[in-house]
């Protein structure tokens, strides 16, 4: 089913839409539906591609609908620190606290760069401490990030409180990140790509970030990135339902058959 932009800001709201050019193809392929269907979990995909200008939807009402990012936030986070220089760059040391954690491997003084791979969520509740809510404020509404809400815990609101984003807004943000057309400095845009970078084959390079709501009921898993063919960007947010915890790895299996069935990577 193909919609054109008029035609689809008849029946959704008008705040996930606006920054769609007219000149976007929207199309919703219900026929993918089955690879989540395949894997037992309810979820959304969503691809946008600079060449042709096309958003690709599976599940259209839950690809408008916003939750927390969860560790998908330390893309954004990473450059929020960049540009304030709560850190110097991408391999200084940052201490975690010292306290017990979840994850033995998360028990230790790392960089942004180690932190990021393994989702270091201590390291970057110590950078987000650095920065302040204040500061917070300003960079999400420069990034036009979700609902730009942080609330007043700056150690968790991306994890399980008031900052929330769709998938759609997630594919925005990413494609401005992946053609450095953020408000930000170009250096430190290059930076985050490069510490979120996961694979080189045949000439296409896949960045991606998972991430993993602490909020129940159930809990929300992500997996968002793009891939580069050399001129054309593809950038991708999957989200499911997490009900158990083995549902976690459907995240990426999903996104990568996708991303395979539409030739993209």
């Amino acid at each position: 089913m193909k919609h054109t932009f008029f035609l689809i800001t008849l029946i959704v709201s008008f705040s996930f839409w606006s920054t769609i050019s007219a000149a976007t193809e929207i199309v919703e392929r219900v026929d993918l539906q089955r690879f989540f269907d395949d894997e037992g979990v309810e979820g959304t995909f969503v691809v946008l591609s600079t060449v042709p200008d096309r958003l690709i939807l599976v599940n259209e009402d839950r690809a408008e609908t916003r939750f927390n990012p969860a560790s998908t936030f330390k893309i954004a986070n990473s450059l929020i620190a960049l540009e304030t220089a709560v850190v110097a760059d991408e391999n200084k040391v940052i201490p975690y606290g010292g306290k017990p954690q979840i994850i033995t491997a998360w028990e230790k003084d790392m960089s942004m760069r180690d932190a990021i791979e393994i989702s270091n969520v201590p390291v970057f509740q110590e950078l987000a401490r650095r920065i302040g809510l204040m500061r917070y404020s300003k960079w999400l509404k420069i990034f036009d990030y979700g609902n730009m809400s942080t609330g007043n815990n700056v150690e968790t609101f991306w994890l399980d409180g008031l900052l929330k984003i769709s998938a759609i807004e997630q594919v925005y943000f990413l494609r401005k990140l992946a053609t450095r057309a953020l408000e930000a400095a170009n250096k430190n845009q290059a930076i985050v790509a490069d510490i979120i970078k996961l694979n080189t084959a045949n000439g296409k390079t896949l960045y991606g970030k998972t991430g993993w709501t602490s909020a129940p009921d159930p809990d929300i898993g992500w997996f968002v990135g793009w891939v580069s063919d050399g001129d054309t960007i593809h950038t991708f947010a999957v989200n499911i339902d997490i009900t158990k915890r083995s549902d976690a790895k459907h995240r990426r299996s999903i996104a990568g058959t996708i991303l395979g069935e539409l030739g993209i990577y």
